[in-house]
């Protein structure tokens, strides 16, 4: 894959307002490792390559086994691996990320707020939105993979 520009640099102002949505929501009580599970997810749902590796390594660093990696993509049968927080995470990330297929049900909406409430649901539907512009930014600027670039190295 060649990658067809450097976003970041040829517009480091958006960039850089992205990168505040990011630093605020590293300050926010979701645990990090959570937010790149559902970055993960949301990153697999678009087809990121490069930020499937990233947030996949990401995970991997942070402590998570590869059992639950891998099970990411079909969380929904994977029984007790992932929490019940988790998985109202995901089913919210999917259905945001998806939003354009049905909208978002009031059951989903009610089952997220009682999970989350007010401030953590918000913190987590603008990781869900981050994520979403940064898959578009790499997918429709082929940014490398990590793993790409190591192979070819």
């Amino acid at each position: 894959m060649t990658s067809r520009l450097d976003y970041a640099k040829a517009s480091p102002d958006g960039y850089k307002a992205f990168g505040g949505v990011y630093a605020a929501l590293l300050k926010s009580s979701l645990p990090k490792s959570f937010i790149d599970l559902i970055y993960l997810r949301i990153s697999q749902i678009n087809g990121c390559a490069y930020c499937i590796d990233m947030h996949s390594r990401e995970l991997l660093g942070s402590g998570l086994s590869i059992d639950k990696l891998v099970l990411v993509p079909v969380w929904h049968d994977a029984g007790a691996v992932f929490t019940e927080r988790e998985k109202i995470a995901l089913a919210w990330a999917e259905t945001v990320t998806l939003i354009h297929e049905a909208g978002v049900s009031d059951e989903q909406y009610q089952a997220a707020l009682q999970e989350f409430g007010e401030k953590d649901l918000s913190d987590l539907t603008y990781a869900i939105g981050l994520m979403n512009a940064f898959n578009r930014l790499g997918i429709t600027f082929k940014v490398t993979p990590a793993a790409a670039r190591l192979a070819s190295a």
